[in-house]
């Protein structure tokens, strides 16, 4: 089947299949961190032994996401997705069983073949089989995984580590992967590319190297104990090997990442802009939890019932984005909201101990708020000038700036806190115990991540009034040429 077949006859249940798959992907990798400690003590190793699977999974998948367009049109969407989510939990076996760091490292390394393979086939699935009527609700629905993971992860990993067995995080995967499969044998397409490309193995080399650098780097910046001046010269030589990709890809016929799609301007806005305002936003998820824990004196339990408010701004959003961008449209829905989203990062930055918790829980629930509707915003722009044959190597392209970003955005929040306590002239001799840090570091950290997504309101100025009015955004804030 191509991709321009008709539509599917489960096409509205897609969204859906493929939603479920992300949510187990990113929660998985969310909930981790929360079990380090107890992983380390279990192997017999300091937690930055165990760290080691976290970067064996960043590696596998920059990797695989820049091949995972190319092996879908050849391979068929469904036997891919399929055989992806098979991976995924196996590997979720092998890591709730493995009995030392070597183990879980390669358990980890298959995972993330797994998830590189799983994410972006699922998000083309829905991109090929959703009519542009239907394009906003549809990447709405696949898009709160992302939102939603990183804010109920920790609490849900500190619950089970704490009542239970870190094995578990994995282990409860294995149900909800082989239905995922069931369902995804029975009830997806297996479109596939309307053309046979020979594979760019020039640009799988230069793309894999360019995100490996980048993600390591930003696995590096987080880690208290690791030289932040090292960790930014290798993502800066990711970055510049990535500026070899790209030129790379402009001139291959058939580039593993085809970055044409970047002519498309609302696709380029999501991509650019967006990832500036990704890596302000994602900064938070980071910095938060340690304000809490660090700042506050709260244990990381409490910690996290604080940051459910933020999960319930991102969940609540989500029935109201549709219908948002569809009375205000795409360019001003999102110039508003990156700025209420700015402010807000700024305003998490000063809060204290002595603030009452309803004010505490608010600026957590607006922040919230603005980040499910931007990330949802920027996911569902993307797609609404692409074109059907284009839909790959947008997805392609779309999921490995996502991935950088993702880690970029904790680096970020990383780097700042340290070069706040730095300026501030804090002593950086026990920082690996995350006591060095103090409520002022904290606030010029918030106030660099604020200003960062703030800055971004600038791409968004630059998008069309009626952008995104193919796929129903903003069609009344435009005016009908014939009334005219």
């Amino acid at each position: 089947m191509s991709a321009a077949s008709a539509p599917h006859k489960h096409v509205g249940w897609l969204p859906y299949i493929v939603a479920a798959t992300f949510f187990m992907e990113y929660l998985d990798t969310t909930v981790i961190a929360t079990a380090l400690p107890q992983m380390a003590h279990s192997f017999g190793v300091g937690p930055n032994s165990v760290s080691l699977g976290m970067t064996a999974y960043m590696l596998a998948l920059a990797i695989f996401i820049p091949a995972s367009g190319w092996i879908a049109d050849r391979c068929g969407s469904r036997t891919v997705f399929f055989s992806a989510i098979g991976v995924f939990t196996v590997a979720s076996v092998l890591c709730g069983l493995s009995q030392n760091v070597a183990e879980f490292t390669a358990a980890r390394l298959l995972q993330g073949i797994g998830g590189a393979m799983m994410v972006p086939v699922g998000r083309l699935i829905v991109v090929r089989s959703t009519e542009k009527s239907r394009m906003m609700q549809a990447i709405s629905t696949i898009t709160w995984p992302a939102i939603a993971a990183p804010v109920v992860g920790p609490p849900i990993g500190g619950f089970i580590t704490t009542y239970a067995s870190w094995r578990w995080i994995f282990l409860l995967n294995v149900p909800f992967g082989l239905a995922a499969m069931a369902v995804a044998l029975a009830m997806v397409p297996n479109l596939r590319g309307s053309e046979r490309k020979p594979l760019d193995l020039v640009g799988l080399l230069l793309s894999g190297t360019a995100l490996t650098a980048i993600l390591y780097g930003a696995e590096l910046g987080s880690q208290p104990a690791e030289n932040p001046w090292i960790a930014g010269a290798i993502i800066v030589a990711g970055l510049l090997v990535g500026v070899v990709a790209f030129q790379h890809a402009k001139r291959h016929p058939h580039p593993l990442i085809d970055v044409s799609t970047l002519k498309i301007p609302t696709f380029s806005v999501t991509v650019v802009t967006g990832s500036f305002t990704r890596i302000g936003i994602g900064a938070v998820p980071y910095l938060m939890p340690l304000l809490f824990q660090v700042g506050f004196g709260l244990s990381a339990f409490k910690s996290g019932l604080l940051l459910l408010a933020s999960a319930l701004g991102n969940l609540g959003m989500k029935a109201l984005t549709t219908r948002i961008l569809q009375r205000f449209g795409f360019r001003m829905v999102s110039i508003v909201d990156v700025t209420v989203a700015g402010i807000f990062i700024i305003a998490c930055g000063l809060l204290t101990p002595e603030v009452p918790l309803a004010l505490v829980l608010i600026v957590v629930f607006v922040y919230g708020v603005a980040r499910s509707m931007q990330f949802s915003t920027l996911a569902t722009l993307a797609y609404a000038d692409v074109a059907q044959p284009q839909m790959s190597a947008a997805s392609t392209l779309w999921s490995a700036a996502a991935q950088m970003t993702i880690g970029l955005g904790i680096a970020f929040g990383a780097v700042s806190l340290r070069a706040a306590a730095f300026f501030n002239g804090e002593t950086t001799g026990h920082e690996t115990a995350g006591l060095v840090f103090t409520l002022d570091d904290f606030r010029l950290a918030f106030l660099l991540a604020g200003v960062l997504t703030l800055l971004s309101v600038i791409g968004y100025m630059g998008l069309a009034r009626d952008a995104g009015q193919s796929i129903g955004g903003g069609s009344r804030g435009t005016e009908d040429p014939a009334k005219g």
